[in-house]
């Protein structure tokens, strides 16, 4: 699709010229976005639009209102009949416009030429005030990642204290979490059916405030009750214990309700839905999205459209279990995968873009080697709430056959106008060194291999290790570096073979949870005999409902209440980030003298042999 090819009513209705266009003078719901108005099924706002416009909703969007004028872009479309929606957008909003330093961003990637100042901190919170301010009867709905992550009350590294469930700061009545589709679904049958939002109590994957003595009864299989708010504030043991209840929660097919006291109110979080089964995501990304930014912002750029319009998402989903990622909290570990026609209807759909040269950017998803991935046998699943199925190491029941994902990538190699499909999203090397003692799957393995570093690589392939002490590892949930060197020789020995010029690009982080200086230092001294200079790299940010971001505020790992060391300081955090430069020259007098404080001159001869 193009512009030319397309009307403005083809994208849904920003402003009230639009919904005129449309021979609307009402609207069902309004749906507030921090995030610039792209219609492309990466894209939340866009999802969750064009899904209430199939239940038959007339949808109106207004993407990146001014919060800071007289609020007309809060009043513009009028009040919507059924309820205002809101999403701080694709990234919390703190995390997105801050660094790991506490330092504002120059940029904002899912913004029109990335201005930094067109969203407010706590997104969220401060659309949802302003509307119900302006609008107090009007019932207000909140999703997307910044409100699913702090469902719960939560560690904010910004304001460096814990902060109760998003639903008491904004005043919203409905929280949905994880991936909408589901609950908002069944949101609008109920609405439908005559029921007002502050009367439906049973949907799964929603939370709610509800006053102490007025909590619903459970109409699910199971009820926990967790430390309240103010039991965490003053005891972070507490905080820690919660987190597991939390994550472990999170991670079942059929999980428990969650109760938690909040001042004199009862938050409650509902179970989330069974993983979407294939015609259900099917239905989501087959949607009629333009594929396009708003008009709008004609010639304009916005990098996250840039960097995902030649992408394809093949799955939904991570049984990864890392400690310092929120896309198990979001989207769940089980895989809900698309159809092999979906994927294809999709690529087809880019080939027709006017500036498409042949090369699809990514056919990945959270993890590019999990589609279709599932437990061998469902009964044990259900018994199942482990955060990993591949930490500390490969379940016996996952089925790791990567002969599906072989052939989504023939048949998109065969679809007319592709030239190559790139693997950009992050692959599991430990699933593809895994033995499974099933001929085939391990046949198959080796043949993704052998394909995915001859024909689906741009020249640099990115791995996360993250770190080369297994101490460290441990704590993050990832496999032992060992097994990085064992897939790089498999790397390079297959470039050399196809006498290819290819990297192998590896991802660290500095000052997790458990990680020290000395454990900065022998990772500088094992890259540096590995011939490496690492490019990825980044400090490490707590973000809300992460296993890391609990261990780095209350000081214990909650599964064994152990206390963890954390750099916490500016100092600290500065200190272990340079040891990814110790070929520096600028770097090289500061890691000298660390490693002379904590008494270690063998390290320093380890860097530094020539000293």
């Amino acid at each position: 699709m193009n512009y030319e090819s397309l009307r403005l009513t083809d994208w849904l209705p920003t402003t009230k010229k639009e919904m005129k266009m449309r021979g609307w003078d009402y609207v069902d719901v309004i749906l507030f976005s921090g995030d610039a108005y792209i219609d492309h099924p990466a894209f939340g706002a866009a999802v969750i639009g064009r899904l209430l416009e199939k239940e038959g909703l007339r949808v109106a969007i207004v993407p990146q209102p001014n919060w800071r004028d007289d609020l007309r872009d809060f009043k513009k479309l009028g009040i919507p009949r059924l309820f205002f929606a809101i999403s701080a957008g694709a990234m919390d909003s703190m995390m997105n416009r801050y660094t790991a330093n506490k330092r504002l961003r120059s940029n904002d990637a899912y913004t029109a030429d990335e201005r930094p100042d067109m969203r407010p901190d706590r997104t969220t919170i401060v659309y949802a005030n302003i509307l119900k301010d302006l609008y107090p009867d009007v019932p207000i709905v909140i999703g997307g990642i910044e409100a699913s992550l702090r469902r719960i009350t939560h560690y904010d590294y910004w304001d460096d204290r814990l902060h109760k469930t998003i639903l008491a700061d904004s005043g919203a009545d409905l929280l949905i979490y994880g991936m909408g589709e589901q609950p908002l679904k069944q949101l609008v049958k109920e609405i439908k059916n005559g029921k007002r939002i502050n009367e439906i109590y049973d949907i799964p994957q929603t939370a709610f405030l509800v006053p102490k003595n007025s909590v619903p009864r459970n109409l699910f299989t199971e009820e926990m009750r967790l430390f309240s708010h103010e039991e965490c504030l003053h005891n972070k043991q507490k905080q820690a214990q919660n987190f597991r209840v939390v994550e472990e929660q999170s991670n079942r097919l059929r999980a428990a309700r969650l109760l938690q006291d909040v001042d004199d109110k009862t938050l409650v979080v509902n179970p989330p839905f069974l993983p979407m089964t294939e015609k259900e995501i099917d239905a989501s990304f087959d949607l009629p999205y333009t594929r396009l930014p708003h008009p709008k912002y004609r010639g304009k750029h916005i990098p996250a459209y840039e960097m995902i319009k030649f992408s394809v998402n093949l799955h939904r989903g991570c049984f990864g279990g890392c400690a310092f990622c929120t896309i198990s909290a979001h989207q769940g570990k089980f895989i809900a995968s698309r159809s092999k026609q979906s994927i294809l209807n999709e690529v087809k759909k880019i080939t027709e873009m006017p500036d498409f040269k042949g090369y699809i950017s990514d056919l990945g998803g959270p993890s590019a080697n999990m589609y279709r991935m599932r437990g061998k046998d469902s009964a044990l699943c259900e018994k199942c709430k482990k955060p990993s199925c591949i930490f500390p190491e490969i379940c016996f029941n996952l089925n790791t056959d990567h002969s599906a994902l072989l052939e989504i990538y023939h048949a998109v190699n065969n679809v007319a106008g592709v030239k190559k499909a790139f693997i950009s999203s992050g692959i599991r090397y430990d699933m593809l060194l895994h033995k499974s003692n099933n001929e085939q799957t391990d046949r198959a393995t080796k043949n993704y291999i052998e394909e995915l570093i001859t024909r689906h690589v741009s020249g640099r392939l990115k791995v996360a290790p993250e770190h080369t002490s297994d101490n460290v590892l441990q704590i993050m949930r990832k496999p032992s570096f060992d097994q990085f060197i064992q897939f790089k020789k498999i790397f390079d020995s297959i470039n050399q073979k196809h006498h290819l010029n290819q990297q192998l690009i590896p991802y660290f982080i500095s000052s997790h949870p458990g990680c020290t200086l000395l454990d900065m230092a022998e990772l500088a001294a094992t890259i540096k005999n590995l011939k490496l200079k690492p490019e990825q790299v980044q400090d490490f940010t707590p973000s809300p409902m992460t296993l890391a971001t609990e261990i780095y505020y209350t000081g214990y790992h909650p599964y064994t209440l152990e206390p963890i060391y954390t750099a916490r300081t500016k100092k600290e955090k500065n200190a272990q980030h340079r040891f990814f430069f110790w070929h520096q020259p600028s770097n090289k007098p500061v890691i000298i003298s660390e490693l002379k404080r904590i008494q270690r001159p063998d390290m320093i001869k380890k860097i530094y042999p020539k000293g």
